[in-house]
C-alpha cells in the first residue's frame, strides 16, 4: 500500500516539503489546489519536482471549474515530463475553490464530461470541438474572425509518444461521483472516512459500476490519522481536517450509502453549522461538533499499534494507497510534530516492511 500526504501549496516552501517527506519514506505528496487559500499548486509542484528525486507527487485536489481540462492536462502533463514520470492528477468536484468565488460544487453530470475530456487530452488524443462547452464558451467562435484556416479539434499536440500517460484519480464520496470515477478515472480515491462498513460499501459501489463499464479500477482513500500515544490529544489534532472531510459526506445535505443513524446525526449537524471561513481549522465551530466515538469511527487515532492495525485492515480491503490527513491547521504545534514524527518514524515503517 503506498502512503501519500498533502501539504499546503506553497511557491517558496513546498520544495523542502517535499524532500523531507520523500527523506522520511512517503510514496508521495499531494498539494491543495485552492487559489484564494494557497499558492498556485502547479507552481509549488515545479519546486518540488526539481527539487527531489522519487517521491510521486500531485493535486490534492484540483476541480473541473477554475481550469479549463486542456489547461490542466497541459499544466500536469508539464509536471510529469519535468519529475520524470512522478506525477498524478487528483481531482473532485471543488469545495474551497469554488466556495471562495461564491459557488458550490460543480454538477455530477459537467464533472464525468470533465474527466472523459481530460482523459483524452492527456492520453495525447483529439478532442472535438462539440465535446468540449467549459470556460471557453464565454468566448464567440474562431469562425467570427475570418481567417483562412482554423485548428478542427482540440489537442496537446506537444506532448510525445515517449511521455508517460499521467494517472488520473478522483476523491470520491456519493454513489454517483464513485460511479463516474470508476468508469473515467485511474483510481477512485474514496472520501467516506475509516469505518469499515462505510468504506465497504464505496468498494462495492466503485468495483460495480467499473465492471459495468467493462473495465477494472486502482483503489484508495483519504484517511484522516493522527498517531499520539494520547488518543485524547490525538482526536483533537484531527478533528478539523476530519470536519472538513466527514462533510463532504453531506454536502448537499442528505448522507447517502452504509451509515449508522448515530453516524448520520452528527453529520447532519455537521452540515448545518458548518463555516468556511474556518476551513479545515482545529479551533472551528464545526471541528468542536465532533463527538468521541464519530472520531474514533470515522478516522484513525491513537497510539502507533492501533494505527497500523487500522491500516492493515483498510489495506486487506483492497485499498492500495491511502491519503493521509493529519493534523489540522490551528492545532498544538508540538502535539502536531510528535504525531507526525510517529507516523513518519514508527508507523510507516511498520506498514511498509
Amino acid at each position: 500500500m503506498e502512503f501519500w500526504k498533502i501539504i499546503t501549496s506553497s511557491p517558496t516552501r513546498g520544495a523542502a516539503a517535499a524532500r523531507r517527506a520523500e527523506e522520511a519514506g512517503w510514496s508521495g505528496v499531494l498539494v491543495v489546489d485552492s487559489q484564494n487559500l494557497a499558492g498556485d499548486s502547479y507552481v509549488s509542484l515545479t519546486s518540488m519536482a526539481l527539487a527531489t528525486g522519487t517521491i510521486g507527487i500531485g493535486t490534492g485536489v484540483t476541480n473541473p471549474v477554475t481550469r479549463h481540462p486542456a489547461v490542466t492536462a497541459s499544466a500536469m502533463a508539464s509536471i510529469q515530463r519535468l519529475s520524470g514520470g512522478r506525477a498524478v492528477l487528483g481531482i473532485g468536484r471543488g469545495d474551497s475553490a469554488l466556495a471562495h468565488l461564491g459557488k458550490a460544487p460543480a454538477g455530477v453530470a459537467l464533472f464525468s464530461k470533465y474527466l472523459s475530456v481530460l482523459q483524452t487530452y492527456l492520453s495525447g488524443g483529439k478532442v472535438s470541438f462539440e465535446e468540449l462547452g467549459f470556460s471557453e464558451q464565454v468566448a464567440p467562435d474562431v469562425a467570427t474572425l475570418g481567417l483562412a484556416d482554423t485548428p478542427a479539434e482540440s489537442e496537446l499536440k506537444w506532448l510525445n509518444d515517449g511521455d508517460i500517460k499521467v494517472p488520473v484519480e478522483v476523491a470520491s464520496t456519493g454513489p454517483r461521483v464513485i460511479e463516474a470515477a470508476a468508469r473515467h478515472a485511474d483510481r477512485v480515491m474514496l472520501a467516506l472516512g475509516a469505518d469499515p462498513e462505510r468504506l465497504g460499501w464505496g468498494i462495492e459501489t466503485a468495483r460495480r459500476a467499473a465492471a459495468s463499464a467493462g473495465r477494472s479500477v486502482e483503489l484508495g482513500a483519504y484517511i484522516n490519522v493522527v498517531c499520539h500515544p494520547d488518543v485524547a490529544v490525538a482526536r483533537k489534532l484531527v478533528q478539523g481536517g476530519l470536519s472538513s472531510f466527514a462533510r463532504f459526506s453531506v454536502m448537499h445535505g442528505e448522507v447517502r450509502g452504509s451509515i449508522s443513524e448515530s453516524q448520520r446525526s452528527v453529520l447532519n449537524r455537521l452540515h448545518d453549522a458548518y463555516d468556511m471561513n474556518e476551513h479545515t481549522r482545529s479551533d472551528s465551530k464545526q471541528a468542536n461538533l465532533l463527538p468521541d466515538e464519530f472520531i474514533d469511527q470515522y478516522a484513525i487515532v491513537g497510539p502507533v499499534e492501533h494505527c497500523v492495525a487500522r491500516l492493515q485492515e483498510i489495506e486487506s480491503m483492497g485499498i492500495k494507497k491511502v491519503t493521509v490527513i493529519g493534523a489540522s491547521a490551528g492545532a498544538d504545534r508540538e502535539a502536531s510534530r510528535i504525531a507526525e514524527e510517529l507516523f513518519a518514524l514508527e508507523v510507516l515503517p511498520g506498514l511498509l516492511e
